[in-house]
């Protein structure tokens, strides 16, 4: 994506949910050399940050709800999330969890939209969210799965400004023409019980290599890896615990 830093209305963060963390530490690991770093104040529930270096990338909690799918969840920046949670329902969305402080870390919010695709909202206060986007290993690009294209498109760039590029077969969302992520029509290919989500992708040195990984770790690669037109080789995977995530093949360089 063209962003390379949180921006307000731009995806700043992404965490999994999962039903076994530890052995997600490890398949996540081994997959993009992640540095697990778990917060050891009992309040924190279990909270990892996943970091490349020096940078927070992503991060991995156990299930904290009964009801709570295991999934990858995106998160997207906002100035005040009390305002955001009202621009929300007023689009005709739905607030899953109000406004909610982090420690000192921020404020966030869990909602989800017209078409039922659950996101989050961060607000920050200490922690802005992830401190390296586009780089192998990082968070590079989100993709938002719907049946009801047009009422997305109108819910997100009224509550966030987006743009959406005119494009049939696969729209773009854009920040101020910074493309960060795009639209996919979920038609009869995909299961009825599939809802609609949004899918985080991150970048890799080689997407096939990593679809080896995957299964090599216990995943399961449900999109073989392909180069679609005009943009990078791609393919969609799943980890053992059954969290979706994509992975693109990155051109970064520091």
């Amino acid at each position: 994506m063209k962003l390379h830093e949180p921006v307000p209305g731009g995806p700043c963060w992404t965490e999994l949910g999962t039903s076994d963390l530890e052995a997600a530490k490890r398949f996540y690991t081994k997959l993009f050399g992640w540095r697990p770093e778990t917060d050891p104040r009992r309040e924190a529930g279990g909270y990892t940050i996943a970091r490349l270096g020096d940078a927070a990338v992503a991060a991995l909690s156990p299930l904290y709800q009964q009801d709570q799918p295991v999934a990858w969840n995106v998160s997207f920046a906002v100035r005040d999330a009390d305002a955001a949670v009202r621009q929300v329902t007023a689009a005709g969305g739905a607030v899953l969890q109000g406004a909610t402080d982090v420690f000192a870390a921020g404020r966030f919010v869990v909602a989800a939209d017209p078409t039922g695709a659950v996101f989050q909202l961060w607000q920050q206060r200490s922690f802005p969210g992830a401190g390296l986007f586009n780089a192998p290993g990082s968070l590079g690009w989100v993709e938002l799965l719907t049946r009801d294209p047009e009422r997305a498109a109108d819910f997100y760039t009224t509550v966030f400004g987006w743009s959406v590029t005119a494009s049939e077969h696969y729209p773009q969302w854009g920040i101020d023409g910074a493309d960060f992520g795009g639209m996919v029509t979920m038609d009869d290919k995909f299961p009825h019980e599939v809802p609609a989500h949004w899918l985080p992708y991150f970048a890799v040195a080689d997407v096939d290599t990593a679809a080896v990984d995957t299964t090599d770790g216990g995943g399961t690669v449900l999109m073989e890896p392909t180069s679609p037109p005009d943009g990078p080789r791609i393919a969609v995977l799943r980890d053992p615990q059954g969290a979706m995530f994509g992975v693109y093949r990155s051109d970064y360089e520091r």
